[in-house]
């Protein structure tokens, strides 16, 4: 398996953190709830668990008040080196993730299905948009009580929210300058890397080389997901798709903040705007 990460934030879990003193401690219990059903329901389903992250408490640490929240992901390797091999640009929004939050006072459970993904990527293969949701039913089927919810699609097209940078480097070492300036930061965490490539290769896929790399800043972060917990699905933690183009030179997507904000809420404020342009201009500043 070409993971180089597990769940490397279960000791958050434990922790004795608390929630900002005045949020509701049922709603982080019922937010905790759902995580924990959607998680068994993953491992009933044999698929993998990759990562999760606990944006409250991670919040709350850096002494940043926000809703309770948590996300995970979970992996079909196999299922995602067949979508990659039909459109490698889907890399961005694999592996499957659910988000467990407080909305507004009320429990929600939100995924991405693959209606998402065959509008933002333009995935016509009927057959293979239908595996992907009979794995992600295989988990929710599991917790009918929790409600979960797709991602609304009716906006989404072609390139949505995609943010692209075009490095004058190879992947490898794209990936490695990209890790090395944004490990640097002081308020960033660096939670691993999936090799998509090499995931493929172990059922016979033959992929350009294609990394995903994730990280996240706990302080902006829970600024930004305040008074929009939603985006935590998407946005919370950083995802950047580094992938072989035609010249041989690594291309780099992540996600429009502020589009994704608006997608959910239909608006968007200056927070999400000015993390846009901060991410934008670190990774430049590092592949070009």
């Amino acid at each position: 398996m070409a993971l180089l990460l597990r769940v490397v934030l279960a000791s958050f879990v434990t922790l004795s953190l608390s929630v900002a003193a005045n949020a509701d401690i049922s709603n982080q219990m019922k937010v905790d709830q759902s995580f924990e059903a959607v998680k068994e329901a993953v491992q009933n389903a044999g698929l993998t668990e990759i990562i999760q992250i606990d944006h409250a408490r991670l919040a709350a640490a850096e002494n940043v008040e926000m809703p309770p929240s948590r996300v995970q992901l979970f992996s079909d390797p196999g299922l995602n080196a067949e979508i990659m091999k039909h459109e490698i640009r889907a890399g961005l929004d694999l592996p499957f993730r659910a988000l467990s939050f407080d909305e507004a006072g009320s429990l929600s459970l939100l995924y991405t299905s693959s209606d998402f993904l065959a509008k933002r990527h333009g995935i016509t293969d009927a057959p293979l948009l239908a595996k992907m949701d009979d794995r992600l039913v295989a988990v929710f089927e599991q917790v009918p009580d929790l409600s979960a919810q797709k991602v609304e699609s009716t906006r989404v097209d072609k390139d949505f929210a995609v943010l692209e940078l075009r490095s004058q480097y190879g992947v490898a070492e794209t990936v490695a300058r990209l890790k090395e300036t944004i490990t640097a930061q002081s308020d960033t965490i660096w939670f691993g890397e999936i090799d998509f490539q090499s995931e493929a290769e172990a059922f016979g896929v033959e992929l350009v080389p294609a990394q995903l790399l994730l990280f996240g800043g706990p302080a902006p972060g829970g600024v930004a997901m305040a008074e929009f917990p939603a985006i935590g699905l998407d946005a919370f933690c950083q995802k950047l798709l580094v992938y072989e183009g035609v010249d041989g030179k690594a291309r780099v997507l992540f996600n429009d903040i502020a589009a994704f904000a608006d997608l959910h809420y239909q608006r968007a404020i200056e927070p999400h705007a000015m993390l846009n342009k901060r991410l934008t201009a670190t990774f430049k500043g590092a592949i070009e």
